[in-house]
């Protein structure tokens, strides 16, 4: 087990023992819920009528039943008999007529509101910081928004209105035992107190239960993401075994965790089946001992065998939908966490525009560390970049090149110093607005499900079709596109797997023309590409930079050389700023070692 999924089921445990003094039912939780069932309120309200209907219209059948025996069916009256079963048969009709409507209403409560939950958890998950994606895996937030939310479809489609349905039902079938013969009710409901008690211990037990199971299936789900994604990787290195005895520890646990569950259910169900039949013995020993005696009537011990019947029925259904109730808590639960997460970059209360968009960029004193723990990864960073200038950021891995990109578009928030867009403080500004000024092309090629078309646009109404075909000519990426099958109307795999790798960074750079914006940023944008390839990136990236601000991290210094200022990062400091004529020229300077370490058949002097 790697020490992720030792913390994590260190974390699981505590979580649950912590939960063991949580209430059976979460009020706040449900509370939270309601503000997505509210809007479909009066549809529910109408459920819930619907469901007391077919509750009332159940029990209503024993006591026709008594009537029908007992002052029918005995004295004889045949055309009374008659006239009973024809109610009988409308009650029937009517209860089911009212079933299907309660049911379709339910079910379509429940989906919009399903709808609307997972729209908002979406909505959410799109709107955090960036650093929040760099401690939760990707399978855990896909959990949230599929499997958790599924999780809920049944409380939300038909659980709570049917939980309310089935305590009425009990308390219709009491009223209507009561009615006949208080005795034999006694009788009936000496079972309840065991009942009870039984349910109080397996509702305390199976919240716990369904806790585990709702972690382990998040761990399920971002192990089998890690390793769809990357495996050619377990292929290539022959980690197919090891791989899979991890997949059996998981599976394992997952497997563990459903199994409790299971065992609570095989003890209390049995439990219920049990009482239900010793209080029909109860029944049957004392009701007839009642009718031999002339205390009671064959209608009403018939009308009473029916309701103890149905009587622990719903009973059952309760500890069923008991069942849904704490698995769909569980699933909120973590749902809400995601939901309650603090957004850590936030839109400031009074924005600031600038005056002008020219795009300078300046860095003062600048001081980031991604935790508090960790050392600084950016050290006193002060530098300019006029407007129109081209900015050559290099440096080993591990200098800082990306992480400056990162604070400039603010996907961090320095902790010292200040960073400015044509004079305004980024803090000071509009999230929305700073980031629209930024095209950014980047080595990890950004594309999704979706036509060529969608890739470029992403889905931007105001880029017509006709801007991104001559933005595709711009960058010569059409003589490629135009060759798919659709042409840009070609669907793409999942992150455009279906193109070469210099395909895809040719669509990336149509997508940043097309947004038209006035800085630019090139994260090694060409690392990934073949020579050819970066012989036709290289003599479209004129055009591109044409009247904008650039900012381009490279390691191939083939592609920076020509750039305004050539900035040198070593473990997060500004070592060396220059023109690659001079930096070329500084005798043991980081700069030039790079330089001759790419091109050991140039001499260079200086």
């Amino acid at each position: 087990m790697t020490s992720t999924d030792s913390k994590s089921v260190s974390k699981n445990k505590k979580a649950g023992s912590g939960n063991n003094r949580k209430p059976a039912v979460d009020t706040g939780l449900i509370k939270r819920l309601w503000r997505f069932v509210r809007p479909y309120r009066w549809f529910l309200l109408l459920a819930l009528f619907l469901t007391l209907a077919v509750t009332f219209l159940g029990p209503l059948r024993p006591w026709l039943t008594q009537v029908a025996v007992d002052d029918y069916i005995t004295p004889g009256d045949i055309d009374g008999l008659l006239w009973i079963i024809g109610i009988y048969a409308l009650v029937l009709v009517a209860e089911t007529l009212f079933m299907i409507a309660m049911t379709f209403t339910t079910r379509w409560v429940g989906q919009n509101t399903l709808y609307s939950l997972r729209a908002s958890v979406f909505e959410k998950i799109n709107n955090l910081h960036t650093g929040y994606f760099d401690t939760n895996p990707i399978g855990r937030l896909i959990t949230r928004t599929t499997s958790d939310i599924e999780a809920l479809s049944d409380l939300l489609s038909s659980g709570v209105v049917n939980i309310i349905g089935d305590l009425f039902r009990i308390i219709f079938i009491m009223a209507f035992m009561l009615s006949m013969s208080w005795e034999l009710s006694l009788v009936t409901f000496l079972t309840i107190p065991i009942l009870v008690y039984a349910t109080f211990w397996f509702k305390a037990k199976v919240r716990v239960a369904f806790l585990e199971v709702r972690d382990q299936i998040a761990r399920l789900h971002s192990f089998i993401q890690e390793h769809i994604s990357g495996m050619s990787v377990v292929q290539l290195f022959n980690r197919q075994e090891k791989e899979a005895e991890r997949f059996e520890e998981i599976n394992a646990g997952h497997k563990n965790a459903y199994i409790k569950t299971i065992f609570y259910f095989s003890i209390f169900w049995p439990i219920v089946e049990v009482l239900a039949s010793v209080a029909m013995a109860l029944v049957v020993w004392y009701g007839g001992a009642q009718l031999l005696a002339g205390e009671v009537t064959f209608g009403i011990l018939l009308a009473f065998i029916q309701y103890v019947r149905q009587f622990f029925l719903p009973i059952r259904d309760l500890s069923d939908k008991f069942n849904t109730l704490q698995s769909a808590l569980a699933a909120s639960e973590r749902i809400f966490s995601v939901m309650d997460e603090p957004n850590r970059i936030q839109n400031p209360e009074t924005p600031v525009v600038p005056a002008e968009k020219r795009g300078a960029i300046e860095f003062e004193n600048v001081w980031f560390r991604y935790k508090d723990e960790e050392d600084f990864v950016i050290k006193d960073l002060s530098m300019k970049v006029d407007a129109g200038e081209v900015a050559a950021i290099v440096g080993a891995t591990g200098a800082g090149k990306t992480t400056i990109i990162n604070l400039l578009t603010r996907f961090y928030d320095i902790q010292q110093g200040t960073i400015r867009v044509d004079g305004v403080d980024i803090r000071d500004m509009e999230l929305r607005e700073l980031r629209s000024r930024f095209a950014l092309v980047m080595q990890d090629h950004s594309l999704f499900s979706g036509t060529v078309m969608e890739n470029i646009t992403l889905g931007n109404p105001d880029i017509s079709p006709e801007k991104v075909k001559e933005a595709a000519e711009m960058i010569e990426a059409n003589k490629f596109i135009e060759k798919l099958p659709g042409g840009y109307d070609f669907v793409l795999r999942e992150r455009g797997n279906s193109l070469s790798m210099g395909q895809r960074q040719l669509i990336c750079f149509v997508r940043a023309m097309v947004y038209d914006t006035d800085i630019l940023i090139l994260d090694e944008a060409t690392s990934n590409v073949d020579t050819e390839t970066e012989v036709l990136v290289t003599r479209s990236l004129s055009r591109l930079m044409k009247d904008r601000t650039c900012i381009v991290i490279a390691h191939r210094l083939s592609t920076i050389r020509y750039a305004d200022t050539i900035v040198v990062m070593h473990k997060g400091r500004i070592r060396e700023k220059g023109t690659h004529e001079e930096l070329v020229t500084v005798k043991d300077g980081i700069y030039r070692r790079l330089y001759e370490m790419q091109y050991k058949d140039q001499v260079v002097t200086g």
